[in-house]
């Protein structure tokens, strides 16, 4: 008879000290997707929202999620699931909450997956077809979905070793784009108005602030891959503040030389003519025609790193739901060999390329509806599971007690939740720009919160067999 421990390593246990801070922070920094993030969202936060102020939009929001991790990366230290929002949340508020904030995690981890594949695809479409391969958007989705199964069903080293080598081309094809607007002085040279408080906040400051927080998801599941971390309770924290930190200085430094390179009086104009080309447009005159070709080819590949940070994401916490009984057994399995969820990760790969092929049914555009849709209420939903997981970490420490200063157990938190929740309230009042739509099914989209957290508040709670 096979006892409990063997059990549980032989169909339930992940591959033990297999990622260090480098490993974990490959994993998050390519599901922020830094080329496509820059690229997808750069145009809106400038058009849209604040114009030259577009680089603080970036900077406040970093700042904010990382008074966000210092609770965040505290409460690591004190739960070792990797569980991420919903270990925690359980944790303080009982366990009804936190299967709730599970169900809302795996939907919105889904939901954006999905709407990566619409963008993915649609874009794949647009740059192959003027290379004289043109086929349609969900074709090319179908061909990433089946090289992303393949790499979540192996090894997770695979993965890390994959996302690690695209994530790094990827950051130095836009950072010499910016170098080359530096070195040149710009258009009007090299100024500091983009972090001028007045300029920070001209124009639609709400829209400007939900794009850039857009733009970060992914950074928090660092926590997911505790139980495969290198001495976690050190791993996790350096994980998490190191991925913020690079996400940010990123994002801030690409901006800013966007707007020296039009001249922050034309920026605006510049990224509502033309948002597909606003950064090919500056890559063509800093460095060279070859240079934007390299990155149309890299941001196909950079939403192929995001999709498949994603799917690992989505297995791990799917096979937390199902350990402790909140989902079906057979997703806390793991590959005897792999060690990798496999059965959570083709379930979640089954699921996203549903959606994908009801939306290329009925007919419906890939990045107006499928990505725009999916993508805002991923990010709506994530910030949620924030603002959840800043009381959490209040409650925790404040009914446990710790070692731990009152800045990373009650300040930096009440902080975060402050923040975090005018976010919410931002996303909510913006939401028909997020959905470029003012009516419609998609204005109901936000509903779908409150439904999945009361669902996973209220049903029976039943035992996981596991335990």
């Amino acid at each position: 008879m096979v006892s409990h421990t063997q059990e549980e390593l032989t169909e339930n246990g992940l591959r033990p000290n297999s990622l260090g801070v480098a490993g974990i922070v490959f994993f998050v920094v390519a599901a922020a997707a830094p080329l496509s993030a820059v690229l997808g969202s750069s145009p809106s936060v400038v058009g849209f929202g604040t114009g030259a102020g577009a680089p603080s939009a970036y900077l406040l929001a970093g700042l904010l999620l990382l008074v966000f991790a210092v609770g965040y990366s505290a409460m690591s230290g004190e739960v070792s699931s990797g569980g991420g929002f919903a270990s925690y949340v359980q944790a303080a508020l009982g366990e009804r909450a936190g299967r709730a904030a599970g169900y809302l995690a795996a939907v919105a981890y889904i939901a954006m997956q999905a709407g990566l594949y619409g963008i993915a695809g649609f874009f794949a479409n647009s740059i192959f077809a003027g290379m004289g391969l043109d086929l349609p958007w969900w074709v090319w989705a179908i061909v990433m979905w089946v090289l992303i199964g393949v790499l979540a069903y192996l090894d997770i080293e695979l993965s890390a070793k994959v996302l690690g080598v695209v994530m790094v081309l990827e950051v130095v094809v836009l950072l010499v784009v910016s170098a080359a607007i530096f070195a040149s002085g710009g258009e009007d040279g090299i100024t500091a108005i983009s972090f001028d408080p007045v300029t920070a906040t001209t124009g639609a400051f709400g829209i400007a602030m939900m794009f850039a927080f857009a733009s970060f998801i992914g950074f928090e599941a660092t926590a997911i891959y505790s139980e495969e971390a290198k001495d976690r309770s050190r791993t996790i924290p350096r994980a998490t503040y190191t991925a913020v930190l690079l996400i940010t200085l990123f994002l801030v430094v690409t901006v800013w030389s966007f707007v020296v390179g039009y001249g922050a009086d034309n920026v605006q104009a510049a990224a509502l003519a033309g948002p597909d080309t606003f950064v090919f447009a500056l890559a063509d005159r800093y460095v060279g025609p070859v240079w934007s070709m390299i990155m149309m080819f890299l941001l196909v590949t950079s939403f192929f790193a995001s999709m498949l940070a994603f799917q690992n994401t989505i297995a791990r916490y799917l096979r937390v739901l199902a350990l402790r009984g909140w989902a079906p057994s057979a997703l806390a399995r793991t590959h005897p060999r792999f060690r990798s969820p496999h059965i959570a990760s083709m379930f979640t790969g089954t699921v996203s390329i549903v959606v994908v092929i009801l939306f290329a049914a009925f007919g419906l555009d890939p990045y107006f509806m499928l990505f725009m849709w999916c993508v805002g209420i991923g990010t709506l939903a994530i910030i949620v599971l924030q603002l959840m997981t800043s009381v959490s970490v209040v409650v925790y420490f404040g009914r446990n007690g710790s070692s731990l200063s009152r800045w990373r157990t009650v300040v930096a938190p009440v902080i975060g939740a402050i923040g975090l929740g005018a976010a919410v309230v931002l996303i909510v009042i913006n939401w028909p720009a997020m959905v470029a739509a003012e009516s419609g099914f998609s204005q109901l989209l936000p509903w779908a919160i409150p439904i999945i957290l009361l669902i996973g508040l209220v049903i029976p709670l039943r035992r996981a067999h596991q335990h």
